[in-house]
């Protein structure tokens, strides 16, 4: 008898989550003699519950699947739902049941385990340098003091904000000061930090995780206003940018704006990293491979197996020891007074922005797929 494929999307959407979905959509498609159909939840496993979904396989064109790899966003709809707490782990595994469960990784914040990075990161980061760059050029035309902060995402894990360093373009350049989660935040030390950085040139670019603390754990964005929960109970983070621009503002008296870069890091679709988007979709392609091979209650891994030149291969880990775990950006990588990132991260993040894909344009305009 022959199988199907049932996926779906979840969570904050990346860049290239649509060319997973492509690689789990073409690959199924391989196997006409196992596989009968894919199947799409539309918008994740809240909407299947609803009994919201749609056939891949026959009701999406191959035009229309060439346009999907290169689509941000969740082409079939996303949701946070929240899981009972009573459902058991493996519960499939522990009723009988013969379905294969493999999990497609996806985050921008590359804050996963057990995966060397994670598919979304590298478009996010070449997006994060290359706006961050841009910034900063725009802010170096005036010949007076003034003071950019950039705030960026990464409620615990600083590696998309570290990736605000690959915007310099010789050392001592923009941006000079750079703040992660990972270590803790204080005012004071800023003022210091930010009066050097002042005195070696007039315009100056600070890049921050959106969520950095003080030494008692306590968010920036806190300082202005008590940050809302979600339906997951996590802190709403936004806004430490706009407290750390009210205290320049206060305690040096010069020109000094906050730019909040927001939801462009995960859904630009023009600074895509051809790197990013070819391992997104081999992720999805391995996936239901390791699937019909028998493999269950497992996550697709980046194992890398080369640097110079770099080379990655897809290996499966066991999702428990994945699940609500965090991989925080290294600390050995940040340095100065916890405001730089070190030359070592070059090495590991430059392979992951490297290429631009072919896109499909009209009028000047890209050509993206959407779900009728």
């Amino acid at each position: 008898m022959k199988k199907n494929i049932l996926v779906g999307q979840s969570g904050g959407p990346t860049a290239v989550i649509n060319a997973s979905l492509y690689g789990v959509v073409t690959e199924g498609m391989a196997h006409l003699d196992e596989i009968e159909h894919v199947y799409g939840m539309v918008h994740g496993i809240e909407g299947f519950m609803k009994d919201s979904y749609m056939d891949l396989s026959e009701d999406v064109t191959q035009k229309e699947l060439e346009l999907m790899k290169l689509t941000p966003a969740a082409y079939l709809g996303s949701c946070r739902y929240k899981l009972p707490k009573d459902l058991p782990s493996r519960y499939a595994s522990r009723s009988g049941s013969s379905i294969r469960f493999v999990g497609i990784p996806k985050t921008i914040d590359n804050d996963l385990i057990l995966t060397d990075h994670t598919p979304g990161y590298g478009s996010a980061a070449k997006y994060v340098a290359s706006t961050v760059r841009e910034i900063a050029l725009d802010a170096s035309v005036y010949n007076q003091q003034a003071v950019t902060i950039i705030e960026l995402m990464g409620r615990g894990a600083g590696w998309l904000t570290a990736a605000s360093v690959l915007a310099r373009k010789y050392q001592q350049d923009n941006p000079l000061l750079i703040y992660l989660p990972e270590a803790p935040f204080d005012f004071e030390n800023f003022s210091a930090d930010l009066t050097e950085a002042l005195g070696k040139r007039p315009d100056v670019i600070v890049c921050v995780s959106e969520g950095i603390s003080d030494i008692s754990g306590r968010l920036i964005c806190e300082y202005n206003d008590e940050a809302r929960l979600d339906n997951f109970g996590h802190k709403m983070l936004t806004g430490c940018g706009k407290v750390l621009e009210n205290f320049v503002r206060n305690h040096f008296g010069i020109k000094v704006r906050s730019v909040e870069v927001n939801v462009s890091q995960r859904c630009s679709g023009m600074l895509l990293s051809e790197t990013d988007v070819t391992e997104a979709s081999q992720a999805g392609s391995f996936g239901v491979c390791a699937a019909l091979s028998g493999s269950t209650g497992k996550m697709v891994s980046f194992k890398r197996t080369g640097d110079a030149p770099y080379a990655m291969e897809c290996t499966l880990e066991d999702v428990d020891e994945i699940c609500n775990r965090e991989k925080p950006f290294p600390t050995a990588w940040i340095t100065g007074r916890t405001n730089d990132i070190s030359p070592e991260f070059y090495p590991y993040v430059l392979p992951l922005i490297q290429g631009e894909p072919k896109r499909i344009m009209s009028q000047g305009l890209p050509v993206y797929a959407w779900r009728r």
